[in-house]
């Protein structure tokens, strides 16, 4: 406090005594700042919610929450603005906002892979230049609309480059996310726009370091010189010295093992020595920053770990302090009078202008669609950080003056606001998908048919990978050419850190999802290990796995799985229950979000599911086919589930190293099951139709069978089918009679099993009805003790819906295989 009016202030205490001790903490620099922060995680995160289901990006919620704690909105009143944000605090927050800002803008360029930049088409490339060249010519043009009228005085050449920039970026953050959320991040336009963004990005950055050498205070143009020659200087210094350094830690920290924090602590050395040698230069402390993360090697398991460890505190606490130093420089009010108003709606025009058109035209040129070519253009008209990061550097360095750095504040704004909206509105490609020739969505239509057995396996980790392999050698039958066409499909979440872009970056790598054609094997991650299991598969056996990745939120993914199944008219979805077994063999939940995933699929999906409870098919290892056996038990009570999980069984059985035994149960006489009613039983009967359409399987089965019997004499190569009925009069014969399978690999059993003996058991109660009474014995009862996989399938009927019709304006997250 000062003693007298004429005397500054004194620097701020940082931590008070306490108000006991007749202190006000909002004097002290700590307390203050800890308000601070919850004030603005509150603020914004309030935002964040309130205009998610607008679908709009987390970055207008900081940069609108920004602005409302400035003097455009709460910062009006002069008590809030000097209790709360004096102007003796703002040194340490904006401090801390920018150490904050320094490590993420290191995120960012870990999200951009150089080289991905040289595997860029020519499409994306020339999408990349047009949307650079017209905008920063607009730019330019604006900037002389405003030298003469609101902007006088300024500097000419900085500004002209200040302005180009600020009009000609595209937020590669902020557009990923955007995708993200729309579901086109994997897509072939999502493609384009990221290598687009990527490259616009390292053209801008360039731009913005030029910018920030000509607004120097140095007056001779040899200063400025000297300064983008030696930002060039420092870059090649990186990639020639610092890389290689970084490479080496990189290679000491193996898959798997917990990383060395000698390491961390050095790369973030690294990281502030970067920003602290740029900004000595007269750069920027960010350009340092974000030149290490784009040399940073992207492969092994390093870097993930990196991200892992800094991403939560940076994006999550300091990056919205960012926001709040820029909102605190927003004052909406110098917007005042005709003019100003006229030339925020010229400075909007023109940077959509050229943008869009620029965009659009080179698309058209380049044999885009329309409706896609506009979707391009909206998407690379997105802003966000490096837009304010741009305008910042500008105001703090005396380029752009408050009502300008305003305009051009809300610009960011708008833009980047109209994007989510436009893009779902020119561009719809759910009505692409056509159903009319989706026909066996059913493994009992696909054997009748004759036609080949389409599969999707859905998987959450490495860990599900050695029982996939095993059920996709089971089903492929024999001599069976071109007949099994399977897909994988790694579900993996999309949440609201940054390593989720960077995820999905690394899963467009080269064009293909997780498949990398490096075949040098530097790469050692857990995503290469799933393409060494099934490209090894994929060798050994005549069954192509084509790998796929939806990338979506956890309360969304299930419409990925959906509506992929859709395109690629699968017959069945297999997922992987929701619990896995430990060592001594008890259960355990993997997350229950999948539990949640696996009963909309079931009520959605437009084909056939299925749920495989995992005890180790076949073992954790892959064996040759010569020596692949399985002893597999289908529990057949009737109905459409079961006659489904027989078709699925008969087309195993079809492999030589397979047994197959079907047991069918059948009530006796005396049959009666315990505290059923009446219209239980009735309702679990089954109506007539499906009982002589389940006889109609029996018998088809039983001819097969002597089929077989007769073949058998002519050759041993031949799988076994053994058919049994058995006769219970209880619930617990049924129990009795399980357990004589208890030695099989695998049980395959329906979800909703028809008949009177099935009404008996579906008086067992559990917390996983989406097994249904059969599979929830095998997990929920200590009855059944047997070591074997479950697999409870549901068959589709027209009567579920299918989720491809439900939305049609959404186009799944999913990348796969076969995308040009």
């Amino acid at each position: 406090m000062g003693t007298n009016g004429t005397t500054c202030p004194g620097p701020m205490k940082a931590t008070s005594n306490g108000v006991f001790q007749g202190e006000n903490p909002l004097d002290h620099a700590l307390p203050l700042l800890i308000l601070q922060i919850c004030i603005v995680l509150l603020l914004t995160r309030l935002l964040a919610f309130l205009l998610r289901p607008l679908r709009q990006p987390r970055v207008i919620a900081e940069i609108v929450g920004g602005i409302l704690l400035g003097p455009s909105a709460l910062g009006k009143s002069s008590k809030f603005i000097n209790t709360v944000f004096p102007p003796k605090s703002l040194t340490v927050l904006d401090t801390l906002a920018n150490l904050g800002l320094i490590f993420f803008l290191f995120l960012v360029g870990l999200e951009l892979d150089p080289k991905s930049l040289k595997r860029t088409g020519k499409k994306a490339l020339s999408i990349a230049l047009a949307g650079i060249t017209l905008p920063f010519i607009f730019g330019i043009g604006t900037s002389f609309a405003l030298r003469s009228s609101i902007a006088d005085g300024v500097s000419k050449a900085p500004f002209l480059v200040f302005m180009g920039v600020a009009l000609s970026i595209t937020a590669f953050p902020v557009l990923a996310r955007i995708l993200a959320e729309i579901k086109l991040l994997t897509t072939d336009i999502g493609k384009i726009a990221l290598s687009a963004a990527a490259v616009n990005d390292v053209a801008a950055w360039i731009l913005l370091a030029l910018a920030v050498a000509l607004s120097g205070e140095g007056s001779s143009p040899l200063t400025s010189l000297w300064v983008f020659l030696s930002g060039c200087g420092f870059v090649l210094f990186c990639i020639f010295v610092v890389q290689p350094g970084i490479k080496l830690i990189a290679k000491r920290c193996p898959e798997g093992e917990p990383i060395n924090e000698l390491y961390v602590c050095c790369t973030l050395g690294i990281v502030l020595a970067a920003s602290f040698v740029t900004d000595l230069i007269g750069i920027h402390a960010l350009f340092g920053a974000f030149v290490i993360g784009v040399i940073f090697p992207k492969e092994g398991n390093f870097a993930n770990a990196l991200v892992e460890k800094v991403e939560d505190l940076v994006s999550g606490l300091f990056l919205p302090l960012y926001f709040v130093s820029s909102g605190l420089k927003t004052d909406v009010a110098t917007i005042q009078g005709a003019q100003s108003w006229g030339l925020l709606v010229l400075v909007i025009f023109n940077a959509c202008f050229g943008k869009i058109v620029g965009t659009v035209l080179v698309s058209l040129y380049c044999k885009v669609p329309l409706d896609q070519s506009l979707a391009l253009g909206f998407l690379m008209n997105t802003k966000g950080l490096v837009e304010l990061i741009v305008l910042n550097i500008g105001k703090d360095r005396g380029v752009l003056n408050d009502q300008v750095f305003a305009i051009m504040v809300l610009m960011a704004i708008f833009t980047t606001f109209m994007t989510t909206p436009l893009v779902l509105a020119v561009y719809k490609p759910g009505k692409s998908l056509t159903k009319g020739d989706y026909k066996n969505r059913t493994v009992e239509e696909t054997n009748r048919s004759n036609k080949p057995l389409c599969l999707m396996f859905c998987f959450q980790s490495i860990m599900n990978i050695p029982t996939i392999v095993n059920l996709i050698e089971a089903s492929r039958g024999i001599n069976r050419k071109e007949n099994l066409s399977v897909y994988a499909m790694h579900l993996m979440e999309l949440s609201e850190r940054s390593s989720a872009i960077l995820m999905a970056h690394k899963v467009r790598r080269n064009g293909l999802p997780f498949w990398n054609k490096d075949k040098t094997g530097n790469n050692s991650s857990s995503s290469d290990m799933v393409v060494v299991a099934f490209e090894a598969f994929r060798r050994l056996s005549r069954v192509s796995v084509r790998p796929m990745t939806a990338i979506s939120p956890m309360a969304t993914i299930h419409e990925d799985i959906c509506q992929s199944a859709e395109r690629k008219k699968t017959a069945m979805v297999i997922l992987p229950f929701h619990k896995h077994v430990r060592l001594d063999r008890t259960w355990e939940t993997t997350r229950n979000d999948y539990r949640w995933i696996n009963k909309k699929v079931m009520e959605e999906s437009p084909c056939s599911v299925a749920i495989l409870v995992d005890r180790g098919l076949g073992g954790t290892t892959r064996v040759a086919s010569s020596d692949f056996s399985l002893a597999i038990t289908v529990l057949f009570f009737g109905g459409n589930d079961d006659r489904e999980a027989l078709a699925f069984a008969v087309r195993m059985a079809e492999h030589p190293g397979i047994t197959l035994t079907v047991v069918r149960f059948i009530p006796s006489e005396e049959f009666k099951p315990e505290n059923v009613k009446v219209e239980i039983m009735e309702d679990q009967v089954g109506s007539g139709e499906t009982r002589l359409i389940d006889i109609e399987a029996i018998t088809e089965l039983k001819a097969k069978i002597k089929e077989q019997e007769s073949s058998r004499s002519n050759s041993d190569s031949e799988s076994q089918i053994v058919y049994e009925e058995k006769i219970v009069k209880c619930y617990e014969e049924v129990i009795e009679v399980i357990n004589e399978y208890s030695r099989s690999n695998l049980f395959l059993v329906g979800k909703s099993p028809e008949g009177l003996v099935a009404s008996g058991v579906n008086l067992v109660r559990s917390d996983t009805p989406e097994l249904g009474p059969i599979g929830n014995l095998f997990t929920a009862s200590e009855s059944i003790s047997t070591v074997a996989s479950v697999l409870v399938v549901q068959q589709y009927t027209t009567s579920r819906p299918v989720v491809g019709s439900k939305n049609v304006t959404i186009e799944s997250l999913v990348e796969d295989s076969e995308s040009p």
